[in-house]
């Protein structure tokens, strides 16, 4: 498999430089995408490609279920970085419906490591348990849960000193929280979109 996966990057260098002879040149001269993707690890879930942007273009954050925890070192260092220095003007919030982490969170089944991980799914649904337990079918149960999931994560990201000192200085940087739909493509926007440090 492995030598099927370079012969595969090999055809795709081939084909992008047949398409645009300086598209590499142009790609080691510099990064300056206007976004930041904070998405799950879920291989169905090609950040770039849902979003029709090619290499170069959007900066990518992925995790187990989309988390912004405030205390993850590597979220920070990817958010800092996409704000201080990419200078983002849009960071994107973007779970999934059929969201494995998600489920897992609340399922019961004790799984090692990751349920120290989703701790924080588990506190929104305790949040949200009135809402979410009137809903009558489980897989809409789910799909609320991934929608409140973003929301919070959203809310965790826009409370961040990193935002609230770049729009302290004036920088233009709005935070949207989205839901991808593996069964059609679509993003939902959840109409959570902060822009400042009043929302």
């Amino acid at each position: 498999m492995i030598e099927e996966l370079k012969a595969n990057n090999r055809a795709w260098a081939r084909r992008m430089v047949a398409r645009d002879p300086g598209f590499f040149r142009r790609l080691v001269g510099q990064q300056s995408p206007k976004c930041l993707w904070i998405g799950c690890a879920d291989s169905r879930v090609p950040a770039n490609e849902i979003i029709g942007l090619g290499p170069g273009e959007l900066f990518v954050h992925r995790n187990v279920a989309n988390l912004a925890p405030p205390q993850d070192a590597n979220y920070l260092s990817v958010l800092q970085y996409a704000v201080d220095v990419l200078r983002v003007e849009h960071v994107l919030v973007v779970g999934h419906y059929g969201c494995g982490g998600v489920s897992a969170a609340v399922d019961g089944q004790r799984r090692g490591l990751v349920d120290h991980w989703l701790h924080p799914i588990r506190e929104v649904w305790r949040d949200h348990r009135e809402e979410i337990e009137a809903i009558p079918d489980s897989q809409s149960r789910l799909h609320r849960l991934c929608e409140l999931n973003v929301i919070r994560q959203v809310r965790n990201v826009a409370s961040d000193i990193f935002l609230q000192e770049a729009w302290a200085r004036g920088q233009v940087v709005s935070i949207h929280g989205w839901v991808y739909s593996l069964a059609d493509g679509l993003v939902k926007d959840l109409d959570v979109t902060v822009d400042g440090p009043k929302g």
